[in-house]
């Protein structure tokens, strides 16, 4: 008998995102993965996900922090996509969150990991 696959929870989005965005250069993801990591309810059951991102990060997060809030809340709402490349998330979560167009700091960040 076929069994439905497990809902994605908050803390795999979460992992998934620090994971793609981690190089080494941000203290902050550390914090956001420590403070996610028991986050156990289906990420489609958190009301709020980008408000409860928000105050984990913090004002003016750095850009593998704005980076990895952005691939989280794309992952929320495209589940399917947690296999994905890292640098296939990078551009989507980027076309999604920053219509395209992040902010000077990210941008700069992304053109280093080679996405445009």
């Amino acid at each position: 008998m076929p069994t439905e696959p497990q809902p994605l929870t908050l803390a795999e989005v979460v992992h998934r995102a620090v994971e793609v965005c981690d190089d080494g250069t941000s203290e902050g993801l550390d914090a956001l993965l420590e403070r996610f990591e028991d986050a156990d309810e289906p990420v489609s059951a958190v009301e709020d996900l980008e408000l409860a991102l928000d105050e984990a990060i913090g004002p003016d997060p750095d850009p593998p922090l704005e980076m990895a809030r952005a691939v989280a809340v794309y992952l929320a709402y495209r589940r399917d996509q947690i296999g994905a490349d890292a640098g296939e998330l990078l551009q989507l979560a980027t076309r999604a969150e920053f219509d395209d167009k992040p902010p000077e700091p990210v941008a700069r960040w992304l053109k280093e990991r080679g996405i445009r």
